[in-house]
């Protein structure tokens, strides 16, 4: 049973051996009109001759191996090669030469291999006929022969190039989808990244943390919790990436914006990271991509003060003026970064890449104090 996938497929080819097909018949009727008879093709000056059963085989030969003329190209000009031959050696001139011209236009564009040999082949065979028909003829000049040959010519050499504009243009949009594929991988990790280090971060600070107040069982509590806290958000946090990147989630999924700021800052202060969140202006109803952009700048750069400098003093500033948004994020460098589980700075990468998406500046830098500072500016309305 032939699948629903492979029909469209299956269809295009059917739908293109059908058009060649219909024009074959078109050509076999036409030639068979006695308006038309003898007033082909002519090459040579060879008698015309009243039509005979040759004539029409000739004429069947050239006009109905169009139907298999996408799948076996060379198979076609042969059989039409062969018709077009008796048609003009017997000087039966008949409408269907120019079945010639067609074949050659699709088999340039469609043979893929042993392209030279064929057409030296073919060159080889053209010499013999044009040299039977001089003889047959009452000795026209030779010129006319190799006129002839250079319209054969040019009509392959139109199948060629719509052949090469074809392998540019799938060659082109294979780029285009191995561009959007890696763009789409790197989106994904991007997002992955940011999502899981800050949780899976703190949940590891707090475990360490946890393993010096077993003789505090109030405290030990208090960071156990927390560690299940963190780790319930993570998994939200999942979900909900799971659900933007699931084409069928509809409008129930949420990203996260600067709105949500206040719980990310009081989960890095349960981690045990000291932090000062100032918020100035109003946040617009709508700033495209900004908000989640910004979001993302916070939350990597709580993650990389809770690796290097947990415990240090942290500062997060967000400034919302007209068209743009302004983060600023820096430590003190007085922390300790023994419970650091490291990292590759691809966060802070990525950071960058986002802002720049948008037309912002970003910026990372320690101070001569130990401190460390991220800021960026980032324009509202703006989609990634």
């Amino acid at each position: 049973m032939i699948s629903l996938r492979r029909a469209p497929e299956l269809w295009r080819r059917v739908d293109g051996t059908l058009w060649y097909l219909s024009l074959g018949l078109l050509l076999f009727a036409g030639s068979l009109v006695p308006a038309l008879r003898s007033h082909g093709t002519m090459l040579g000056d060879v008698p015309n001759r009243p039509y005979d059963a040759l004539a029409v085989v000739a004429v069947a030969l050239q006009c109905l191996p169009l139907a298999i003329c996408r799948r076996w190209p060379v198979a076609c000009l042969t059989l039409v090669s062969i018709g077009f031959a008796v048609d003009q050696l017997r000087g039966y001139h008949s409408f269907a030469g120019t079945a010639m011209a067609i074949t050659l236009l699709s088999l340039g564009s469609r043979l893929e291999r042993h392209r030279r040999a064929t057409v030296l082949l073919f060159s080889a065979a053209y010499v013999p006929f044009a040299v039977a028909l001089h003889q047959l003829g009452s000795g026209l000049p030779a010129s006319e022969f190799a006129t002839y040959y250079l319209a054969l010519a040019l009509m392959w050499g139109i199948g060629v190039w719509l052949r090469s504009t074809r392998a540019k243009e799938a060659e082109h949009r294979r780029r285009v989808a191995i561009d959007t594929r890696t763009a789409e991988r790197t989106r994904i990790a991007r997002e992955l990244h940011d999502v899981v280090t800050h949780h899976v971060t703190a949940m590891v600070v707090q475990a360490e943390a946890a393993r010096y107040l077993t003789a505090a069982p109030e405290r030990l509590d208090g960071t156990l919790t927390a560690v299940a806290d963190t780790g319930r958000l993570a998994i939200t946090d999942l979900r909900q990436l799971l659900d933007l990147l699931n084409p069928d989630h509809g409008t129930g999924a949420r990203t996260p914006s600067v709105g949500g700021l206040r719980p990310l800052v009081e989960q890095t202060r349960r981690a045990g990271q000291p932090v000062e969140f100032t918020e100035e202006g109003t946040p617009p109803e709508s700033s495209g991509s900004a908000d989640l952009v910004a979001y993302r700048v916070v939350q990597e750069a709580l993650t990389n003060a809770l690796k290097y400098d947990h415990g240090g003093r942290t500062s997060v500033q967000v400034r919302h003026a007209e068209g743009e948004i302004t983060v600023e994020v820096g430590t003190d460098g007085t922390g300790s970064r023994a419970a650091s589980p490291g990292g590759s700075g691809r966060g802070l990468a990525g950071l960058r890449e986002r802002v720049d998406v948008l037309g912002g500046d970003f910026s990372a830098g320690r101070l001569p104090d130990g401190g460390f500072t991220v800021r960026a500016r980032i324009p509202e309305g703006r989609a990634t």
